[in-house]
């Protein structure tokens, strides 16, 4: 099938998946003009920015690469309009966040960031365009956004291609470079064909074409929610053990990593913590949900909103098990959380579950003492605002940020690790616990530390998953 030669693209949305991923297309293909546009000035501002180690991403490896590749054929701009008009290829990577109003609220995807752009898109293009939906998307979103593109009267012909996002973040570049397959998804028409294969060869310049799989438009569409719905439910199902093991004796590492020599399981997403976050994991499982209750599908749904149910179980249950601990009550004891954002090598915290354990701990009138390499004091409370709960509001006062980890931990009662980096295994940890309130406690969120190493500075230790008998 003959294909376009793309030469010009342009990406709508400056965010976590717009960004890096023109990032290694303008750095793999420097034949390909890409623009990335968004309307916020701030942002597009920080991708611009001298210091390249300032762009408001945080991924391992992505500063080198947009330092390569800006001001070559990688471009960042406020002016949508001029790049939508000189682009042959144009993705769609804008916020598709979970409904919080009217028909789905709570759970099915707010669409109105994705028609906004293609009614910006329709009355903007003057010739042919392929259009790429790279945000993730409930299935069947692909023929809204046609029929409004298709319905301008301006004779101008789109055709629609699904290419889902399997990042990882914190190891996106990585899973960019090499990707398990790249997934392309369009009509199978002759022209839906063609574009198919334009954006085949656009990912052909360093992904082998074993690689990269073509579907139709649906297919592509669920594969991504069917993807995050199984490894949350993975998360959901280890964490759910990791209970059964406290009361038991039984250690959940150990349970975890006999199951996942099995072959027929594999060892990946069986850490048990404190609850999966981030941006996909539960939108995308909430989104099946409603998907399948549309369909009268009201026992598939009920089975996924179970995985859901175990997340925020497992969280309430993180942050009940500190206040049963110091003697059940919080009142006034200063908790450091070491880590906000939801996992390590990254500075998102889109459903962090360390806002909801410090929105729990804030209720019960906790001082917060707060500590992430990578998210600022700004985002922090932000993301407490984001909760818009009366308990939030009434106790940010409560909460405070540090930019030095042992002062974030000098004079507190307990610490809890909520996100698991690298640099938390490596602290003076006798030095931390000698400046604590004793007795001292440790929390681990996210089994990172050693526990008997820890008991012998002299800590009381709990983990997930273990009876820390």
């Amino acid at each position: 099938m003959r294909s376009m030669k793309i030469t010009n693209i342009c990406c709508i949305g400056a965010g976590y998946v717009g960004g890096p991923t023109m990032a290694i297309i303008a750095q793999k293909c420097p034949h390909i003009k890409v623009t990335v546009v968004d309307l916020n000035l701030e942002r597009i501002a920080a991708w611009n920015d001298a210091d390249v180690n300032n762009i408001p991403i945080y991924e391992p490896g992505l500063s080198n690469l947009v330092a390569e590749a800006r001001g070559r054929n990688l471009f960042f701009s406020t002016e949508v309009e001029k790049a939508i008009d000189e682009a042959q290829m144009i993705f769609i990577s804008v916020n598709t966040p979970t409904k919080t109003y009217g028909l789905g609220k709570g759970m099915a995807a707010d669409l109105k960031y994705i028609e906004l752009c293609a009614r910006q898109i329709a009355s903007v293009a003057k010739d042919n365009k392929i259009v790429v939906e790279k945000s993730t998307l409930p299935v069947r979103t692909a023929e809204a956004i046609k029929n409004i593109l298709e319905n301008t009267g301006n004779g101008v012909k789109f055709q629609i291609l699904s290419n889902p996002e399997f990042l990882a973040e914190g190891t996106a570049v990585q899973d960019l470079l090499n990707p398990d397959r790249v997934l392309i998804g369009g009509d199978q028409t002759d022209e839906g064909l063609e574009a198919i294969a334009s954006l085949v060869e656009v990912y052909a310049n360093w992904v082998p074409k074993t690689q990269i799989l073509t579907t139709n438009l649906w297919s592509s569409e669920l594969s991504k929610l069917t993807a995050n719905a199984f490894l949350a439910q993975r998360v959901s199902s280890i964490n759910a053990m990791s209970e059964l093991c406290e009361k038991t004796g039984a250690d959940v590492n150990e349970v975890a990593r006999a199951i996942g020599m099995d072959s027929r399981i594999g060892s990946k997403f069986l850490k048990s913590s404190v609850g999966f976050g981030g941006s996909c994991f539960q939108k995308d499982i909430l989104n099946l949900v409603y998907i399948a209750k549309t369909y009268g599908l009201n026992e598939v749904a009920d089975y996924w909103e179970q995985v859901i149910i175990m997340n925020d179980h497992q969280k309430r249950r993180f942050a009940s098990n500190i206040v049963q601990t110091l003697y059940n009550t919080v009142s006034g004891k200063k908790i450091t959380f070491l880590g906000w954002a939801f996992k390590k090598d990254t500075n998102d915290t889109r459903e962090s579950a360390a806002i909801y354990v410090a929105d729990y701990l804030l209720n019960e009138q906790a001082q917060l003492m707060v500590f992430d390499p990578q998210v600022k004091e700004q985002k922090v409370l932000a993301d407490l605002d984001y909760l818009d709960t009366r308990t939030a509001a009434e106790n940010k006062s409560g909460i405070t940020v540090h930019s030095d980890p042992y002062e974030a931990c000098k004079g507190v009662h307990a610490i809890a690790i909520l996100t698991e980096w690298d640099e938390f295994k490596l602290y003076n940890w006798q030095k931390i616990y000698d400046n604590m309130q004793k007795p001292a406690f440790i929390f681990d969120g996210r089994n990172i530390l050693n526990g008997e190493e820890m008991k012998s500075y002299g800590f009381i230790f709990q983990s997930v998953g273990n009876s820390n008998k």
